[in-house]
């Protein structure tokens, strides 16, 4: 009988998936586990709003990888195990209608909205969107 980690859908924060490309101690041992275990089994997904949230962070020089930005994003998507997540029309349209009352950013809603839409848990470390997640609008794995 699979665990319930063999068989869950795990959307990276934009900051959980340039902590995991760039193996960053912020990630504890026990999350990397079932991390990799998400991407064994084809649930370890990123949101093209993280692509575009990391591309304005490294053009405001808030991120500086060794390598060209499109290098590193091309590098960091070719991760064995990690998928794509597009940005659907429903995913767009739910971002603006999240329950409950959260002021995030544009890249936070949509990211909420991407993991609520696939029944999937966020993997975080913001503040905001763990609060959020305490008052039941979101499943989320704590970073």
């Amino acid at each position: 009988m699979p665990t319930p980690e063999a068989t869950e859908t795990l959307v990276l924060d934009t900051h959980v998936w340039v902590w995991l490309m760039q193996g960053a101690s912020e990630l504890k041992p026990a999350l990397r586990k079932r991390l990799q275990a998400a991407a064994r089994n084809g649930g370890l997904r990123v949101s093209v709003i993280s692509v575009w949230e990391v591309a304005m962070l490294e053009a405001k020089g808030r991120l500086v990888f060794a390598e060209d930005c499109q290098q590193w994003v091309r590098r960091a998507l070719a991760a064995p195990g990690l998928r794509l997540e597009p940005l659907s029309t429903e995913v767009a349209i739910a971002s603006t209608r999240l329950p409950g009352h959260f002021r995030g950013d544009l890249a936070d809603r949509m990211l909420i909205a991407t993991a609520r839409e696939l029944g999937g848990l966020l993997v975080t470390a913001d503040r905001a969107v763990l609060q959020y997640a305490r008052r039941g609008h979101l499943r989320v794995v704590p970073a």
